[in-house]
């Protein structure tokens, strides 16, 4: 059994720490043998029964990313039509997206019907799948902020629309469109969200629950 020494846990804490949602790109290009390991570690992410339900598209064609991009354009300014002032100016503000400065964007999709209909754990809580899928994504995050490479979630999209772009199956369903490379301006010290005001990290004494549900540990809505 592999044993963690202090350098090693330190170096496992400190990804999580400094991961960050990153919008602002460098036009450096990712090597092979770096987004290699990246897809790696994604794929060893846990699964229910084993199933491995994701599989990764990865773009790097402009075409294909600027039509993705104009799929965010629409439900950007759509979302942005929710919110009211002074929040909607702020939202405005917001740079949301980069997926055409990015130099590789990447697909994350769940297959609900690989290893079914007899997915082991996947009796009861049927969507563990979609679950799964989400680690793997966790995987590749922390593994691309090691590498030094930033990683931006768009989740400003049309699934369908994503779908016909992408030649995704009908039955599969895209969890994750990831925007990959180096940080134009490095890592920020704290969540971009925070930095613009938008919203407070919620402090985790409100959200850890003994032996059953506190509703006093409920936090209240930022806004």
């Amino acid at each position: 059994m592999t044993e963690f020494g202090p350098r090693d846990r330190e170096a496992v804490y400190k990804s999580i720490y400094s991961r960050r949602d990153i919008r602002q790109f460098a036009g450096d290009p990712v090597p092979e043998e770096v987004l290699g390991r990246i897809l790696d570690a994604a794929h060893n992410a846990p699964s229910v029964g084993f199933s491995q339900p994701w599989d990764f598209v990865v773009i790097e064609d402009e075409q294909t990313k600027s039509a993705v991009a104009a799929i965010a354009e629409r439900a950007i300014a759509a979302a942005r039509e929710g919110y009211e002032e002074p929040r909607k100016s702020d939202f405005g503000q917001l740079k949301l997206e980069g997926i055409t400065d990015a130099p590789v964007n990447i697909c994350v999709t769940c297959d609900p019907t690989r290893d079914a209909p007899h997915v082991l754990g996947r009796n009861t809580m049927q969507r563990m799948d979609v679950y799964s899928t989400c680690l793997a994504v966790q995987n590749l995050w922390l593994a691309a902020r090691a590498e030094g490479i930033g990683v931006g979630w768009v989740s400003f999209l049309y699934p369908h629309e994503l779908r016909n772009v992408l030649n995704i199956p009908h039955h599969v369903q895209p969890v994750a469109y990831l925007c990959v490379g180096y940080p134009e301006d490095g890592f920020p010290s704290e969540p971009v969200l925070q930095q613009e005001g938008w919203r407070s990290r919620i402090d985790r004494a409100e959200l850890v629950h003994h032996d059953e549900w506190d509703p006093s540990r409920t936090p209240e809505t930022q806004s």
